[in-house]
């Protein structure tokens, strides 16, 4: 028999089984995926370490993933024999005896298995004994129904709480002409996109955060109990929406040293592979600084958006849209149509202040405005 285990290093708060890949008997092959792990941040395949037949499930799905905890047991060769499993009536408190679309009923409906007699075979609980049980609990009652929460929203949860209840949370608003990025934006994309590249709005965000940084690097940081961590490699995670699923944050490794194009790209093969479910712990560890860019889902201003812990500050950008404003030509005020946008700057009062969170905004809007002129490129 050969042991299957947690993987020591794992990027989030805490761990948990979200699918298992495979059923008890069913045979696998070296380095094929057995079992997906899931945080707050991240999902995780764990492969079979060898050919062989799944004899044993240790951990249930939902069930907490501690690094080095026994997941599995095969029976290692090609040729393994399938184990069978104990023909005794199913028990309730022994879920991995549960077929995969079974245990994903009962997510689906909030049914208590334990409440259910089962109509399969050796009184197995089947996919039908769950909905069947789901419709005569509905009767009578209120026209609702619960959707469980997985591991990622729970572990979201318990990450916004953690923060607000930690840090004081101060937002300041600014807004923003994008008039500048928009022009270079649309002389810049078609060569880009030769290259296979997709120049978004985004991109100028993080080179603006980058220029805006010289200004008050100290909201490049994280907080301590002791001390403020200041760090000189800008590393910047974008929260990116997975629809119902939650968010994650990939992150921009040391951004200050990319250019336009190279954070373009970056940011591309970023979304891309969050939105299929291919992101490595890796893409996910070591962020300074958080953009939110909660404006294309349609919102003017968030406020606050919480603070990625242990960093100490966030930038939200709200929708873009045209609006009017006042401009000063050749000495007279006018009025003029802009696309505009409001910016925010949450930061964690306990490590900075006012001074600092408007200097940076105002650095900010000040590189988005005037590109391509200090800090921007051609």
């Amino acid at each position: 028999m050969i042991d299957v285990f947690v993987p020591e290093e794992q990027e989030g708060t805490q761990a948990t089984v979200r699918n298992w890949l495979k059923a008890i008997g069913d045979r696998i092959a070296a380095d094929e995926p057995l079992v997906e792990l899931e945080t707050d941040k991240v999902t995780q395949e764990v492969p079979a370490p060898a050919t062989g037949v799944l004899a044993e499930i240790c951990l249930a799905e939902g069930e907490v993933a501690v690094p080095g905890a026994l997941l599995a047991r095969l029976r290692e060769g090609e040729g393994a024999e399938i184990v069978q499993e104990p023909t005794a009536p199913v028990q309730a408190d022994h879920e991995t005896r549960l077929s995969p679309s079974v245990r994903r009923a009962l997510r689906e409906t909030g049914v208590d298995v334990a409440k259910i007699s089962g109509t399969g075979n050796h009184g197995r609980v089947t996919r039908a004994d769950i909905e069947r049980a789901a419709k005569e609990r509905s009767s009578g009652e209120e026209r609702s129904h619960r959707i469980p929460h997985d591991a990622m929203r729970v572990r979201i949860a318990e990450h916004m709480s953690h923060s607000l209840s930690t840090a004081p949370h101060v937002t300041a608003v600014f807004e923003a002409d994008f008039s500048a990025i928009i022009a270079h934006r649309l002389a810049k994309k078609p060569e880009l996109a030769k290259a296979g590249v997709n120049l978004t709005f985004t991109t100028y965000f993080v080179m603006a955060c980058i220029e805006a940084m010289k200004v008050a690097p100290t909201l490049n940081s994280r907080w301590h109990h002791d001390a403020l961590e200041v760090f000189d490699d800008i590393n910047i995670g974008v929260g990116t929406a997975l629809g119902d699923a939650g968010l994650v944050v990939p992150v921009v490794h040391r951004a200050q040293d990319l250019s336009l194009e190279g954070i373009a790209a970056r940011l591309q093969d970023l979304t891309e592979r969050a939105r299929a479910n291919k992101l490595t712990p890796a893409d996910v560890r070591g962020g300074t600084f958080s953009i939110s860019n909660h404006g294309v889902s349609g919102s003017l201003v968030a406020s606050p958006i919480i603070i990625n812990q242990p960093q100490t500050a966030i930038l939200g950008i709200g929708k873009l849209e045209k609006r009017v404003v006042v401009r000063t030509v050749d000495g007279q005020d006018a009025i003029q149509i802009r696309p505009m946008a409001y910016v925010t700057l949450t930061i964690d009062h306990r490590a900075s202040d006012g001074h600092q969170t408007n200097g940076w905004l105002t650095r900010f809007v000040e590189v988005i405005e005037t590109w391509p002129g200090i800090g921007g490129e051609t």
